[in-house]
């Protein structure tokens, strides 16, 4: 897979400086877990997954989330399972024909309600459980997950395969300010012992939201929520720092653009929040995000390439680590870069330059929507 492989080589050469190198899901999981972007959901009843993913029909896909939880009704999950099933059946034997490759599928994750449908779906699926990246689990506790991650590690064993988890994060007990740090700490020595199998942390802001009975409207971000703000604050203190950190996506945003040409994309209220509340993600130190409708997806995928400027400081930093690791100035000499505290930052917008690649100098993610 390569991120925006669908343009052409013409606009590729105006907007890149440096192109998106290509990946697989067999990638080393510290490049991988940044390389979901806008993640899709899908509810699992819906009955082409299949086909779409097949033929390609989301051009922008690079990763999507088969929802079996909050996404399908109570009544239908036994429907839901044996369509999961079904649409990786077809998967595969598009895949066996050698109608796609394996290497060009997006990354699928399958999101679940309990430990007993992994088990269902993998004596289902057996061999085909390999054409999966993992599985996402919704309200993760440390009182459940210990669980889930053996069996994933059963999985493993079994199949000689690497499947890994997504815990969402979205407990009353984490949102609740007198039980927040007790919990993320235990959750934290939950997740340590098997960070390995951990591929990308995820939050509910919306399950969030309802126990406060509060929803964003489509002029605000999830930042002028305060009190799910400073829940976001423990979260990113607790599993986003450097020297033992986790990537953590940007939760879900309920709002999008139906049936609108590209070209009028950031013009719309949906587009242009979602587009201000990534900018606050990327701020923050989240990368990527849950998305819900296609139209979604570029806009996301836009803000993960790295600047130009951000890309040159970058470099500038890296390659003095060794050197002249003091206090440099920019090329762009409107900023101090100071190689020691700025050194995790600009490995990771190095990290992050491989998969979605460098603009060209005065080009931004409004250049990259503008294409078709």
């Amino acid at each position: 897979m390569k991120y925006f492989n669908y343009l052409s080589d013409q606009d590729k050469k105006q907007l890149f400086y440096k192109e998106p190198q290509s990946f697989t899901k067999s990638e080393h999981k510290d490049k991988l877990a940044y390389s979901l972007g806008a993640t899709l959901y899908m509810p699992g009843i819906r009955d082409r997954i299949g086909e779409d993913i097949v033929h390609g029909r989301i051009k922008e896909l690079m990763s999507v989330i088969i929802c079996l939880e909050d996404a399908i009704e109570d009544t239908l999950v036994d429907v839901g399972i044996k369509n999961v099933v079904s649409q990786l059946n077809q998967i595969d034997e598009a895949v066996q024909k050698g109608h796609v490759k394996a290497d060009n599928l997006p990354l699928i994750f399958i999101r679940i309600r309990n430990l007993d449908q992994i088990k269902g779906l993998t004596s289902a699926l057996e061999e085909k459980i390999k054409l999966l990246t993992g599985f996402v689990i919704p309200k993760f506790s440390y009182r459940n997950g210990d669980a889930y991650f053996r069996e994933i590690e059963a999985i493993n064993q079994a199949f000689g395969t690497s499947l890994y988890l997504m815990p969402v994060i979205e407990t009353k007990e984490i949102l609740y300010l007198e039980s927040r740090t007790q919990n993320l700490i235990r959750l934290k020595e939950l997740f340590d012992q098997y960070k390995h199998l951990i591929l990308n942390l995820r939050i509910g802001a919306t399950d969030f939201s309802s126990l406060f009975g509060i929803r964003r409207n489509v002029s605000n971000t999830i930042y002028d929520i305060s009190v799910i703000r400073d829940c976001l604050t423990g979260i990113l203190n607790t599993f986003g720092r450097q020297e033992d950190g986790y990537v953590i996506s940007g939760p879900v945003w309920e709002y999008f653009a139906k049936n609108m040409g590209e070209e009028e994309l950031e013009h719309n209220p949906s587009i242009r929040g979602l587009i201000n509340e990534g900018k606050l993600d990327k701020e923050n130190g989240f990368t990527g995000k849950t998305v819900i409708h296609p139209s979604q997806i570029k806009p996301i995928q836009s803000l993960q390439v790295v600047t130009y400027e951000e890309y040159m400081d970058a470099l500038d930093i890296v390659n003095s680590e060794k050197g002249n690791n003091g206090a440099i100035g920019s090329i762009y000499k409107n900023k101090m870069n100071e190689v020691k505290p700025h050194l995790n930052w600009a490995r990771k917008i190095i990290k992050k330059s491989e998969i979605y690649g460098v603009y060209n100098e005065n080009k931004c993610y409004r250049d990259l929507l503008a294409r078709k």
